[in-house]
């Protein structure tokens, strides 16, 4: 199978991930190397625009209204504070910029606040990323034209493992909302989370539906569950490091040109783990230390660890493709 297929098949995706992990390993950084600078990682800073109150019932999340949180709703914060922790993440290295919102999808009423957050974030320079939930048309146009470089929607497991997760929200809604954001000409941010009760095929079946969507996303966020109080997933047992590992590599193989990032979980990960996924192709981190409502490490100890590796920030997306003819 090409690396560059998009009718990948489980039955092939599984053949890769059960190689012995160094041929596996090396399959995947030799596919990177062909991609990407090895030695180069795209950092974003994810900040919280609404926080709690959110409508659906996702089993992980601490901001679902449906899951006995005590987590408090919080209404969009304003546009001016917004860009002031966009200025702090661009001085701190990062040059993508999300946004993320406890909505099932936005109102009308919030539009306008939203186009100038993407509007005075592009201003500084830095790649704007959102997250709100489904959109509908109209929503979609005016995020396009407002400048909105990504739009994140993670499909977040395997179809057949989705509703033990989520009810309030099919799969299909999800993969609507991604074909959409496309078709309007916005990049795709979409991955998952591991470690949620799912078996090791709900997980390669996950991959096999973004690598199989019309084009492959341009980032892919892989999430290790970090159990939040007050959710169903809250004693969910962790996902062994190496299969974490094993599907990092996957990743990177079926989707060659993606960003594959490292979110959430980082903070429960040691440096040799980082070092194994970062060899593994994950090329992309969120900074900062916090997920929305998550912890994730300071950036004092990505730096040590960066430093460590011999690793740098990735200056620009653009700039961090390597060109096949040198």
């Amino acid at each position: 199978m090409s690396a560059t297929s998009n009718t990948w098949t489980r039955e092939t995706a599984q053949t890769i991930y059960d190689l012995p992990l160094m041929d596996l390993l090396y399959r995947a950084q030799t596919v990177h190397r062909e991609n990407f600078d090895p030695n180069k990682v795209q950092m974003s800073r994810l900040l919280s625009i609404k926080t709690g109150g959110c409508a659906e019932d996702c089993a992980y999340c601490s901001q679902s209204a449906r899951n006995g949180s005590k987590l408090s709703a919080s209404k969009l914060i304003e546009v001016e504070r917004v860009l002031a922790e966009a200025r702090k993440a661009r001085e701190s290295g990062s040059t993508r910029f999300c946004m993320g919102a406890a909505w099932r999808e936005p109102k009308a009423r919030d539009m306008d606040a939203l186009v100038a957050m993407i509007q005075g974030v592009k201003e500084m320079g830095m790649e704007t990323c959102m997250t709100l939930g489904m959109l509908d048309d109209t929503q979609v146009v005016q995020l396009r034209d407002a400048g909105l470089d990504y739009y994140n929607h993670n499909i977040d497991t395997s179809e057949r493992y989705y509703p033990e997760v989520i009810t309030t929200r099919t799969f299909a809604d999800r993969i609507d909302t991604l074909n959409r954001v496309r078709e309007a000409g916005m990049k795709v941010c979409s991955g998952g989370i591991l470690g949620m009760g799912e078996n090791g095929e709900d997980r390669i079946d996950m991959l096999v539906t973004l690598a199989n969507l019309p084009e492959a996303p341009d980032s892919v966020p892989i999430n290790m569950l970090m159990p939040q109080a007050d959710t169903p997933l809250a004693d969910a047992k962790p996902i062994d490091p190496i299969d974490f590992v094993r599907i990092i590599a996957l990743a990177r193989i079926m989707m060659p040109k993606s960003h594959v990032r490292l979110s959430a979980g980082r903070s429960d990960m040691s440096d040799e783990m980082q070092a194994m996924c970062f060899f593994a192709g994950a090329n992309s981190i969120f900074a900062g230390d916090t997920l929305l409502t998550a912890e994730n490490p300071e950036e004092s100890k990505d730096a040590i660890l960066f430093a460590k590796l011999g690793i740098q920030p990735m200056e620009a997306e653009s700039e961090a493709r390597v060109d096949a003819a040198e």
